[in-house]
C-alpha cells in the first residue's frame, strides 16, 4: 500500500506533464508570445510556475533553507525578461526538486496539519498542495493557448 505522500507525488507528476511536455517544443522565439489583451508571455508563466513550487517549498513545506527570488509575483507582471529557454528550463527543473524534496520528507500526518499563508489563509498541506497542482496546470493551459493562438 502507497503512503499519501506516494500518491500526493504521483498525482503532481501526472498533472505537471502537460507543462513539463510543452517544454519540450517550446523555442526561444515562443517565450515572448503574448494573447492581447493578457499581458504575460509564455516565457513570464514558465518562470511563474518555477517561482510559486519554490514558494510553496519555502512557505507551505517548511524548506527554510532554500532562497527564493519569486520576481514574477513580486512584479506582478511580465517585465519582458523571460526570454533564455535554457535558463527557464533549468529554473523550472530546480523549482520541481526542490519541491519534490521536501515533499517527499512529510509524513502521512504532515498532510493532516494545518499551515496559515497570507495568499490563502488557512489549509492543511494536503489542500495546500492541490493549490499548486491546479496552478501549474491553469498555467500550463494558459501557455498552450498562447503558444498556439499568441503572437510575438
Amino acid at each position: 500500500m502507497k503512503t499519501k505522500t506516494q500518491l500526493f507525488l504521483e498525482l503532481w507528476a501526472e498533472a505537471r506533464t502537460r507543462f513539463f511536455n510543452q517544454l519540450a517544443s517550446i523555442t526561444e522565439e515562443d517565450l515572448k508570445k503574448k494573447l492581447l489583451p493578457s499581458q504575460n508571455s509564455v516565457g513570464f508563466l514558465i518562470r511563474h510556475i518555477g517561482d510559486v513550487e519554490l514558494l510553496f517549498a519555502k512557505n507551505v513545506f517548511g524548506a527554510t533553507d532554500l532562497k527564493v527570488s519569486a520576481k514574477t509575483v513580486i512584479e506582478k507582471r511580465d517585465t519582458g525578461e523571460w526570454t533564455n529557454l535554457e535558463e527557464l528550463k533549468t529554473y523550472v527543473e530546480y523549482s520541481f526538486e526542490a519541491l519534490k524534496s521536501i515533499v517527499e520528507n512529510q509524513s502521512d500526518h504532515d498532510w493532516e496539519t494545518e499551515i496559515t499563508t497570507k495568499e490563502f489563509g488557512t489549509k492543511t498541506k494536503a489542500e495546500a498542495f492541490g493549490r499548486i497542482v491546479s496552478h501549474t496546470t491553469y498555467h500550463a493551459g494558459q501557455m498552450a493557448i498562447i503558444n498556439k493562438y499568441g503572437s510575438n
